[in-house]
């Protein structure tokens, strides 16, 4: 049997380029994760550098087997992205709030 090494500054750049999503970020000493709510992380982080809003649809249909009942339910919530710019040595941060709940943090480039 053959052993790759894989040196491990390639092993962090793909890790970089997979991980997109995270499930928390730090604030200083704090944590903030998905499913907090928008005055958890003020309380945490503090005000936001960019904060967007815009609606979106959300539905599902329900269906019977047999096809005798259709019910489609459809409600519009409120999506916000808010923005931290962390400095130079660190990424920026992106949150999406749905209805007040943070629903994903994403990892943007370096901050400025």
């Amino acid at each position: 049997m053959r052993y790759v090494h894989i040196k491990p500054m390639f092993f962090a750049a793909f890790a970089l380029l997979v991980a997109g999503d995270v499930l928390a970020m730090r604030c200083g000493h704090r944590l903030v994760q998905v499913g907090d709510y928008k005055t958890e992380v003020l309380e945490k982080c503090g005000e936001p550098d960019s904060v967007e809003q815009r609606r979106a649809i959300r539905g599902s249909r329900l269906r019977h087997p047999y096809g005798a009942l259709q019910i489609d339910q459809f409600e519009e919530v409120l999506i916000e992205e808010w923005t931290y710019n962390f400095g130079r040595r660190k990424f920026q941060k992106l949150l999406e709030f749905e209805d007040g709940e943070l629903k994903k943090i994403r990892d943007l480039g370096y901050g400025y």
